[in-house]
């Protein structure tokens, strides 16, 4: 029986820092698994998502120095989804399976092979999840806890404490390339892909060195992502909320009626508390939650490609595409 093609998918964006200690790591991993008997191929794909510094001539010195180093580089930035997107894309075609990890490698690469382990055993997909959060700050600890209780309260199945480490079988990134939609958030997709699951527990490392690609405005714009990509609870809240105004203002009104029976009320004042504050703060809160949805519509409807593929390179072979465009 033919042992199965490893693909591990790596988004890289500014991450020249990295890649020297990635790469080593990573072919590592591929050796050990390759030298036990449990894979018959192992490659490392990197995804340049339109690096600024020397991310691709790195990616490009790597590929000719490892066998197992190829390279997708991306017209231009498109953001971490869509980046591991392209690479997924690209594994479902080309491997039997694919691990998808981040270039910091603050995730542990030994715990791949227990996920090749279990996909020997028949599992299809298989989460690499964090135990503790000791390397994040008491901040991003508590919106991250916050933020999996309000996506789950609103009856969705996210894995907690699981980002992008996750491995895939071929039959899973299938099905997942059938899902049309621009507005990517993959921790939510896969887990509705179904077939059968396995999670795999590790403690998270600190980066050694470069700095982080996802400060707290792309944190908090991915979770808006991840809410209104799956969730239709914020629509559905805009309604309770408007009940609950009123029934704010009617207490409001008995307030003023009585404050105004006791000479204790200024002119204008009742009008201005209950119009303003109440219904003008309620109206604006619906219409910011009801943008985000006609925003997301907006971005689908048009159906722009995800991504353009500028250069493929692989050892001594390099493909530009797109010299047509």
């Amino acid at each position: 029986m033919q042992k199965p093609k490893l693909i591990i998918v790596v988004p890289c964006y500014n991450e020249q820092e990295m890649l020297d200690y990635t790469t080593r790591e990573l072919s590592a991993v591929i050796a050990r698994l390759k030298n036990a008997g449990k894979i018959g191929e192992g490659k490392i794909l990197y995804v340049d998502d339109g690096s600024k510094d020397t991310t691709w001539s790195l990616i490009e010195k790597h590929s000719k120095e490892y066998e197992e180093v190829c390279g997708l580089k991306l017209a231009h930035n498109v953001g971490h989804q869509n980046a591991l997107w392209a690479g997924l894309e690209w594994a479902s075609v080309n491997g039997d399976m694919s691990v998808s990890i981040d270039a910091d490698l603050q995730d542990d690469t030994n715990c791949i092979d227990e996920m090749v382990d279990l996909y020997n055993k028949g599992i299809d997909i298989v989460y690499g999840v964090r135990k503790e959060r000791k390397t994040d700050s008491v901040f991003k600890r508590q919106t991250a806890l916050f933020f999996y209780r309000l996506v789950r309260s609103m009856g969705e199945d996210m894995i907690y404490n699981h980002a992008d480490f996750r491995l895939m079988s071929q039959r899973a990134l299938k099905i997942l390339m059938a899902y049309p939609e621009r507005n990517i958030f993959l921790r939510g997709i896969v887990p509705k892909i179904g077939l059968s699951t396995a999670c795999v527990y590790y403690d998270r490392k600190e980066r050694i060195a470069g700095e982080s690609k996802y400060p707290f405005s792309k944190m908090m714009a991915l979770a808006m992502d991840g809410i209104t990509s799956f969730s239709l609870r914020p629509l559905q809240c805009i309604s309770i909320a408007g009940i609950c105004m009123i029934l704010l203002s009617f207490i409001a009104i008995i307030y003023v009626l009585f404050t105004y029976n006791f000479g204790h009320v200024a002119w204008g004042w009742s009008s201005i508390l209950i119009s303003i504050w109440l219904i003008g703060g309620a109206m604006l809160l619906s219409l910011g939650v009801i943008g985000e949805y006609v925003g997301k519509i907006y971005r689908e409807v048009k159906r722009r490609p995800r991504y353009f593929v500028e250069k493929i390179v692989d050892g001594d072979k390099e493909e530009t595409l797109g010299k047509d465009w």
